[in-house]
């Protein structure tokens, strides 16, 4: 009898306990949030100005020491006020209806960047919000830390008015604050404080706020936590942001999010303020002349970019002036998204990049600053106006060549790059050609792969290292990283786009080898026909050279004695030295050891993809050239042949069934460069 009293007691503890610990979930009210959590309150009207207009009942009954009476009256001013009314929706109409989706967040399972994983509910009923996903990979934590699964939930409330969605948020929310406390007030790389994530939080939760302020399935309780929250959001992205980079860039628009749609908050005028003055200082600092943000990654780019306009919205909605430069600034960084994009609407894979697809994005550029060029581009020419110049495009400080026969969606792309490193998220790809033809990407980068985690360790050197690009290796050994950026644009001489062809040359000399060696790249596109790529190699000593190229995991290879094709239904492309060397050539797929011939198209996604490998030995100087073939179905039987060379040029002839193209190929600057068509 005694050892049952026992265990009856033991249960009624434990069961008491465990209510005890989850007791926030039902912290609900006013009077529940100021009973179990009064500092919070007191947090939250510090940061108030109740000299703000409409504040006028809360200041009384604060002052008055009615905190409840207080906070009722300021949850009323927000109800029925019209701050960010550009925020505030129309309820939809209650119903059952479900997305598959929407119903897993529901149980915690969320997908970041390709991964799911189930968060954990801890024993206080707490979420782990320092649970890393599956992979056990921080970056997990970290993006979900952002909160884009109640960002999506909220979007599935307003398509189906169903009240789980919206009551799922609620609790979510609640969750995340209580256990997030209290702030640390300093510099932190953790799971839950870190920039990033309380930047897109601070761009998140406003319109959670607004957008369920007049439902009734954001509770007071965790509206006040919001209100109470933000300010230590913005008290971090002003204090703590990065210097430099798309980091800064995000930061501060997180900031400026926070003082535009919270403008009763005492700091809300200072906090916009810095956020234009950061801002535009960081535009000039990290966006060359062209117009090409200096981290050189077509996604990053565009993250930044996105930043940018943002605060650009935000000012025009609080009708705050920004200088010239920055609208032109940022009419250049659309620019360059259009006029890298691939005719599919992907951008670049270039340093740390995914292969997205922004069309979207360039259509709303395009709608911005009323340029029906881009729009022509962005669709392939089924809208808009043509651009006026030549398909080809060069960006001198950013060193990006990109090549085109047009605009459709069939047309010839490629992607050189002749530029630096890059300030953030750079690979060792310097003097690396991409290529995409009739609708299929060709010669690929390998991308970037992982930051943290499992593929991280396996691939990221690859990624990173010149063995992942369309480069020569010298010894088996890649480039040195840098420079980072550069003071002065590429020449006009070392580029050339005409209505027949495309000319572009630049070179790298930091290798990790004994002696020196200069690696000399020049590409010739003939337009709507083939590419060239010459390699002159300067060196102190004999080497072995390797040359990569990669294909995209999609392209069937072949391979017989020098020449490397595809044999896809639709898109091909052929590779052949066109220069005496004798080299030796490999097929590699899903190497492990040392990793070669994998592919990346985004974050976290791998696939095995074939590299052939071109090597040879060379005892002095010496000049690799090669002809690149594109075919829509069969690849076109061109003949190519050196008439001569030497140390500055070489010239070469082509020739089809019906044309023949005499060219000379410069190796230093673009005067003279001729192709000749009979």
């Amino acid at each position: 009898m005694r050892l049952k009293f026992i265990v009856i007691t033991i249960f009624i503890v434990s069961t008491t306990s465990i209510f005890a610990q989850q007791e926030w979930k039902h912290v609900l009210s006013i009077n529940d949030l100021y009973e179990h959590y009064p500092e919070v309150i007191e947090k939250m009207f510090f940061n108030f100005n109740l000299d703000y207009p409409g504040l006028e009942k809360v200041k009384v009954e604060y002052e008055k020491n009615n905190v409840v009476a207080a906070c009722q009256n300021l949850l009323e001013y927000y109800k029925n006020g019209n701050t960010a009314s550009y925020l505030r929706i129309k309820q939809p109409i209650t119903t059952n209806q479900r997305e598959s989706l929407a119903d897993s967040i529901l149980q915690n399972i969320f997908i970041i960047q390709g991964v799911k994983g189930q968060v954990p509910v801890k024993e206080n009923g707490h979420r782990n919000w320092n649970y890393r996903g599956s992979n056990n990979d921080v970056e997990w934590a970290w993006l979900s830390n952002r909160h884009p699964q109640i960002d999506s939930l909220f979007l599935a409330y307003k398509r189906t008015g169903n009240p789980d969605y919206a009551q799922y948020i609620d609790l979510f929310l609640r969750d995340f604050i209580i256990a997030s406390m209290p702030y640390p007030a300093k510099a932190s790389s953790t799971e839950i404080w870190r920039g990033l994530e309380v930047s897109f939080r601070a761009k998140v939760w406003p319109k959670i706020f607004y957008g369920l302020i007049n439902s009734n399935y954001l509770s007071p309780a965790t509206q006040l936590l919001i209100l109470s929250s933000l300010p230590d959001h913005a008290h971090y992205n002003k204090n703590f942001h990065k210097k430099t980079g798309n980091w800064l860039s995000m930061e501060i628009s997180g900031l400026a999010t926070v003082a535009a749609t919270f403008p009763e908050f005492k700091k809300s005028k200072e906090w916009l303020a810095y956020s234009i003055t950061t801002m535009v200082n960081s535009m000039k600092a990290q966006v060359y002349p062209d117009g090409v943000q200096k981290e050189l990654t077509s996604h990053y780019h565009n993250v930044t970019l996105e930043s940018f306009e943002e605060l650009k919205n935000i000012c025009e909605r609080s009708e705050m002036p920004l200088p010239e430069y920055y609208n032109k600034t940022l009419e250049q960084m659309y620019g360059y998204s259009a006029h890298t994009m691939r005719p599919d609407g992907s951008g670049p894979l270039n340093n740390d990049s995914d292969r997205n697809n922004i069309r979207g994005l360039i259509l709303k550029g395009a709608k911005t600053f009323n340029r029906d060029d881009w729009k022509f581009i962005a669709t392939n020419g089924f809208s808009g106006m043509k651009p006026k110049e030549q398909p080809s495009y060069f960006y001198p400080w950013a060193g990006h060549f990109v090549s085109r026969s047009g605009f459709e969606s069939s047309a010839h792309w490629s992607f050189f790059d002749m530029g630096p490193w890059g300030i953030g998220h750079e690979h060792s790809d310097k003097l690396h050609l991409s290529i995409s033809a009739y609708g299929r990407d060709l010669l690929v980068d390998a991308g970037r792969f992982a930051y943290s985690g499992k593929l991280y360790k396996k691939f990221r050197n690859y990624a990173i290292g010149s063995a992942g690009h369309n480069l020569l290796l010298i010894d088996d050994k890649g480039q040195k990283p840098g420079p980072a950026s550069v003071k002065f644009p590429i020449d006009n001489n070392k580029v050339r786009i005409e209505e027949k062809f495309d000319y572009a040359t630049s070179n790298f000399n930091s290798f990790n080898v004994e002696g020196t060696v200069d690696h000399n790249r020049t590409l010739l596109y003939v337009r709507g026909e083939f590419w060239i790529v010459v390699d002159r190699i300067n060196t102190s000593k004999p080497r072995k050279i390797s040359a990569l190229w990669h294909w995209h995991p999609s392209c069937i290879i072949s391979a017989d004695a020098v020449i490397t094709k595809t044999n896809n239904k639709q898109g091909n492309l052929l590779i052949k030295p066109i220069t005496n060397q004798s080299f030796q050539l490999n097929l590699v797929k899903g190497q492990e050891n040392p990793v070669q011939g994998w592919y990346s198209s985004e974050y976290n996604k791998v696939e095995a993809s074939t590299t052939s490998i071109y090597s040879t030995y060379i005892n002095q100087d010496d000049t690799i050239a090669w002809i690149l073939v594109p075919g829509k179905q069969t690849i076109p039987n061109l003949k190519a042949k050196v008439l001569s060379k030497n140390k500055e040029n070489i010239k070469i002839k082509v020739t089809s069934s019906n044309k023949t193209w005499i060219l000379n190929i410069p190796f230093y600057d673009s005067s003279g460069v001729k192709v000749i068509v009979k």
